[in-house]
Order: C-alpha cells, then structure tokens, then sequence
C-alpha cells in the first residue's frame, strides 16, 4: 500500500516513547499507534523530527518502523522519516524501510551543510533516483536552517515522479500557495504548522503532518477532514477548541510539550534522550489546564 496523490487529512509526526533507561519503549510506542488508528487518523511518520529521529539509532529506527507496520497492519500507511544530511546515509536507510515495508518516506531537508537551491535538487535526485518509493519532501527552514524555495520544489516535482508532496513548516503562506498554484498533477501540499492547517486547506492544501495529534488525534484530525470536505463552521470549532494547545506545543523544542501531554494523560513515560529535556514545571502546569479545557483530561 505504497502512499500517492490521493493521500489525504492528518498525519500523525508519531513520538517516541522512552524508558526511564531511554530505551525505547516499545510497549507504549505500540499503544499509541492503536489509539491513533482507533482515533481516526489517515496516518503515521514514524523516526520524524517529533519521534527524536535525531537520537535515534539506525537500528532503533528500523525497528520502531518494523513495530509500526506490524501494528498497523495496512490500515493506514506508515512514511517513514528516513532524511538527513547525509546524501548516502539518507538512501541507505530509506533502502532499508522500503525493504521492511514502509509506504513512503519523508525527507527533511539536509540540515547544517546550508547547501546551495542547486545542492538542494541535487541531494533530492539522487534519493528518487536510487529509491522507487514515495517520497515526500519536508521544509523546515526553523530546524535545517535552509528554505527549499517555490522553485525548487516544483522542479522537484515536475522531474521525479516518486515526489508526490511537501510537508511545508516554512510558515510562509505566500510561498505555499505559489507550490500550490504551479504544482503538476499528483503533487499535493502539506501543513506542516498544526495552526496554520485550515488556512492552507482553504488554499489547496490536502492535509496536515501534525504534533497536536499526537495527545489529541480524534479532535484534529477530525477538523481536518471538516475543513477538507468545506465544512468550514466545524472546523473552526475545532481549531479554536484546540488552538491553546497547538500554541503551547511550541512554548519549548517539539517534542517536549507533546511527550509532556502524553504524560499527563497516562500514554507514555515523560522521557526525552539529551540534549532535550522534560518540560519545565510552569510550561507543564499551561498544558494540564489547556488539555483539561478542550475535554481531553480530566
């Protein structure tokens, strides 16, 4: 059940629950895809940003997405996030999740190199050209350091007919709709700001690859599909019964206000590898009154 361009709403950027020995655990990382699943969401990044990816070993990684697809067992599709800033690295890893089965992959931008647009393209190339599996591309200019342009990724796209989206975090909505405008056919844009979901809905967007589902993935992706559908009223219910939160899933580093609220809802273990810590006591005490106000904790 490999991903393509009619993959549409919410995707959930999956944590990665711990131990209190930060080892993964993988007990709770199993309940969680189920109560994704049972909640509604189209489906999962594992080994994103979200789940720690940068923590996290090769073997580790290729594990948590094993568990995933074993559990999903093709009920939704499970993308793998497989990018670095490694050119070599990055098909390696992304040759051995489509060996275990994953059905797509996203790809964050290399990070830390500051390639050039051209540099850029390239890296992207090499990964479709050795890798016949979906491919979607991730813009996070806040993390990587670097903006993967309105050009560049329609060049992308227009060239490598294993890209079929973008999960855009660039916050600029005026770029957005330029990807969306001059897309060629089957290549399809996602939030990739859980605030900013119903604004680029309402441009073209098909979806969102969401924090905030994470603690509250019935809600979200719910509003998502509203939003989708044009039922515009009820998905701003929602988004305004949400926002709180989504604000305060940015009050420090992703992914510590998400574990912190997974916590507090008996999910997982508040445990994050270094250099990322647990949330601090005042950031916490926001999150229990925002979770207990929208209904998702008592």
């Amino acid at each position: 059940m490999m991903i393509n361009s009619k993959l549409r709403g919410t995707i959930t950027a999956l944590v990665t629950p711990f131990n209190k020995d930060l080892s993964v655990d993988f007990d709770a990382f199993e309940r969680l895809v189920k109560h994704q699943i049972e909640s509604g969401v189209e489906g999962l990044v594992i080994c994103g940003s979200t789940g720690e990816s940068a923590t996290l070993s090769k073997t580790e990684k290729i594990a948590l997405i094993v568990k995933a697809l074993e559990v999903a067992d093709g009920k939704i599709p499970i993308i793998a996030g497989t990018g670095s800033n490694n050119t070599f690295e990055t098909i390696d890893l992304t040759i051995l999740a489509k060996e275990q089965g994953a059905n797509g992959v996203l790809l964050v931008a290399p990070y830390y190199n500051k390639p050039t647009q051209e540099g850029i393209y390239h890296h992207y190339m090499a990964i479709s050209e050795k890798v016949d599996i979906p491919i979607i591309l991730y813009n996070v200019p806040g993390r990587s350091g670097i903006n993967i342009t309105a050009e560049t990724q329609l060049r992308l796209a227009e060239e490598c007919p294993n890209i079929i989206a973008t999960k855009e975090a660039s916050a600029d909505l005026e770029q957005m709709a330029q990807i969306m405008k001059y897309a060629p056919e089957g290549f399809n844009l996602f939030s990739g700001d859980d605030a900013l979901t119903l604004p680029i809905i309402s441009l073209g967007g098909k979806g969102v690859v969401s924090v905030i589902s994470n603690y509250a993935p019935a809600d979200f992706s719910e509003m998502t599909r509203m939003a989708l559908k044009g039922k515009w009223d009820k998905a701003r219910e929602l988004h305004y019964k949400l926002l709180d939160l989504m604000i305060l899933n940015f009050s420090e580093s992703n992914p510590t206000p998400a574990k912190a609220a997974l916590a507090l809802m008996g999910m997982i273990k508040d445990h994050l590898r270094l250099p990322l810590v647990p949330i601090t006591a005042p950031n916490k005490k926001l999150i229990k009154t925002a979770l207990q106000e929208a209904g998702l904790l008592n």
